[in-house]
């Protein structure tokens, strides 16, 4: 039993007997959320076979319990998560075998009928802090994003901190040791895209600072042992122009660079599938800028994204993590802070610039609140070759994005997504992608 495992199990048996406590049962909240998803992803080159050409349906459950804190100086709670995923439609012949970063996890030359798993973890709040020990955690910082792009989302395991003591400030921090991936009922340690060795410490600190209303300021600092140490800066203003119209500018700067044993041999490959000036080393540093100009129900958005030349952006991915039995943990699919993770490519490859645009549309504006949609276009140049011979690489991506929520009725809060991508270019083969997904949320606490 690993050292979070025991004190999670130490503190239920703590909250047991405070569980009648004013403000742990008041304050609770439960709710039962459905998601059906179907998926498409067409590979545009080669044989047709199920290795290219994906298209399977499921339903994803998720059971989330948030207590409320017990009262006293420092309150103590407990969040729950359950998840199950049901594969329903799309069995032989439109599954990928073995592939990590599938929608659905493996069971042979179909998707297994079904996986679920079982986190939780313990809550203390003391003043304007609070702090989660345990599993289902989902971060949301710009080092690191819990992924929900499909079925059932990432989660982690370890430790987080969140205080607010400083007027403005969020100071954030934590150690993480476990992930789970979005398509795998187990969890794993963690690493890049291409490590093959687990990591059981990811830690991190930084802190947003709200300078003013319209300002916001952020340091973050990560350090995954044995493959990389990341600084990020952040700046995030927001002009207003008039009451229905704005002007906000994104900036984003990253540097990362090699820890510990990250350079030995079999340790880390492929540098995101490209060039790296020291072969198996984290060396990197990634800048963008975005700007966006709101009128009305309008969003025009431009920006550019520059990944040095000397390997590409780094972030936590298990994708590449096989079990005892050489197979894939199906750990694969995660995020990263940049506007460049698009439904289909990612546009982080050393030497990539990449200019990218959206206009989105929401038809509120027109008397129709709950319906948005949205059309992008990525365009990354100068990849240097993985030989780092040769001629520059290129790719590019449309993607289109409607949708819709109910906002009266009995089936208010029942959603829909319909997300299309198309991406071609000379680093992957081309492929098309589609999703159309069905979310509904029954609270009942």
């Amino acid at each position: 039993m690993n050292k979070s495992t025991l004190a999670l199990a130490v503190a239920v048996g703590v909250l047991a007997q405070q569980a009648g406590a004013a403000g742990f049962l008041e304050d609770s909240k439960a709710s039962v959320s459905s998601r059906t998803m179907y998926y498409d992803a067409d590979v545009r080159e080669g044989a047709s076979t199920a290795a290219n050409r994906q298209r399977e349906t499921a339903e994803g459950l998720k059971f989330d319990y948030l207590s409320g804190f017990t009262q006293g100086t420092v309150g103590f709670g407990i969040d729950a998560q359950a998840l199950v995923g049901i594969h329903l439609d799309g069995g032989r012949g439109h599954h990928p075998l073995g592939n990590s970063n599938s929608f659905f996890p493996s069971d042979g030359d179909r998707s297994a009928d079904e996986w679920s798993r079982l986190d939780a973890n313990v809550k203390a709040r003391f003043s304007k802090t609070e702090a989660h020990l345990g599993g289902g955690l989902a971060p949301n910082l710009p080092i690191l994003i819990a992924n929900d792009s499909r079925l059932l989302p990432q989660t982690f395991e370890g430790g987080t901190i969140s205080s607010k003591e400083i007027d403005n400030v969020t100071f954030n921090l934590g150690q993480l040791e476990h992930a789970s991936g979005r398509a795998s009922s187990n969890d794993t340690g963690m690493a890049v895209a291409g490590g093959t060795q687990d990591s059981n410490k990811f830690r991190y600190a930084g802190a947003d600072w709200k300078v003013t209303k319209d300002l916001l300021l952020q340091y973050y600092y990560a350090n995954l042992e044995d493959y990389y140490k990341q600084n990020f800066l952040g700046l995030v203003h927001v002009y207003p122009i008039a009451a229905n119209q704005s002007f906000k500018t994104d900036l984003r700067y990253f540097d990362s660079s090699s820890d510990g044993k990250n350079g030995d041999p079999g340790y880390f490959f492929n540098n995101n599938g490209g060039y790296a000036k020291n072969i198996n080393e984290v060396d990197n540093k990634t800048w963008s800028a975005t700007f966006t100009y709101t009128l009305g129900g309008s969003a025009f958005l431009l920006g550019h994204q520059r990944v040095n030349d000397d390997g590409g952006f780094v972030f936590l991915n298990q994708g590449s993590l096989i079990d005892s039995n050489g197979r894939p943990e199906g750990a694969g699919g995660s995020s990263f802070y940049s506007f460049t993770d698009a439904t289909v490519g990612s546009f982080i490859r050393a030497g990539e610039n990449t200019s990218y645009g959206q206009y989105s549309y929401d038809f509120a504006s027109l008397g129709v609140p709950g319906l948005k949609a949205s059309a992008a276009y990525l365009y990354g140049r100068d990849i240097k070759a993985k030989s780092g011979v040769g001629d520059d690489l290129n790719e590019r991506e449309t993607d289109l994005r409607v949708d819709y929520v109910i906002q009266t009725g009995p089936l208010k809060g029942f959603g829909t997504t319909l997300r299309h991508g198309a991406y071609r270019g000379n680093t992957n083969p081309d492929q098309d992608q589609t999703r159309l997904i069905f979310n509904y949320t029954y609270s009942f606490l």
